[in-house]
């Protein structure tokens, strides 16, 4: 009993929250499609927390339907979800239903308008790898991340060696490798004798680190460490 009455158990409600690094702001929507759609407030992100408040929800609830958007916060909450044995669904930022200028954003106002829309059939999930999918997923993104600094980095030494009356004509720029011959480590081992030409530690050692990280990601994509 509650107040003199029974407290009632509704069939499901729909869920959203709105992730942070920190917070989530969380808003529920009761079915139907003349349901309440509620604020519930902010919680702690931690998995603690998430799962307190989860079972709290699903003691008033038989069923819950919980989602979020696709985000910097990653896939935790969604595997943490489906673990305590709810339905979860990562959503599409890009592909969410948004009014022509509204362009107030608030915690709140997305928890809400997710909740909302979850209930409405109006969201677009997405596909959630699984962690051997992200692993991989991972490490072809920092691969490509490294390669990309590589570049920049070999660029940044030519330019310092034009600068300094040293123009390097030897292998072509995507061949470099870090070796006895390589102009990266032959441009270290040089000294110029005036200190307004001398080039800065800083200048020199990129390169040296930026090929390490990209031949190392490289062979560990070549070896297939992911495999099962």
């Amino acid at each position: 009993m509650h107040g003199g009455r029974t407290k009632k158990k509704y069939s499901e409600a729909f869920v959203g929250f709105d992730t942070a690094k920190n917070k989530h702001a969380v808003a529920i929507a009761d079915s139907g499609r003349d349901g309440e759609v509620r604020y519930f407030g902010e919680i702690d992100s931690s998995p603690a927390t998430v799962a307190k408040v989860l079972g709290k929800l699903s003691a008033r609830y038989a069923k819950l339907h919980i989602c979020y958007e696709a985000g910097p916060t990653g896939y935790g909450l969604y595997r943490q979800v489906k673990a305590l044995g709810h339905h979860c669904t990562v959503v599409a930022p890009s592909l969410i239903p948004r009014k022509p200028g509204d362009r107030v954003k608030t915690n709140r106002r997305d928890a809400v308008t997710l909740a909302r829309l979850f209930r409405a059939g109006e969201l677009t999930s997405v596909w959630v790898p699984d962690p051997v999918h992200e692993a991989v997923r991972d490490l072809v993104r920092a691969r490509e991340a490294a390669a990309a600094d590589l570049r920049k980095k070999r660029q940044q030494l030519l330019s310092l060696l034009l600068r300094h009356g040293r123009n390097f004509t030897g292998a072509p720029i995507g061949a470099w490798r870090i070796g006895a011959g390589s102009p990266i480590r032959g441009s270290s081992t040089r000294r110029n004798s005036s200190p307004s030409k001398t080039p800065s530690t800083q200048s020199r050692m990129p390169p040296h680190v930026c090929a390490g990280s990209t031949s190392s990601s490289s062979q560990s994509c070549r070896a297939g460490r992911w495999r099962r």
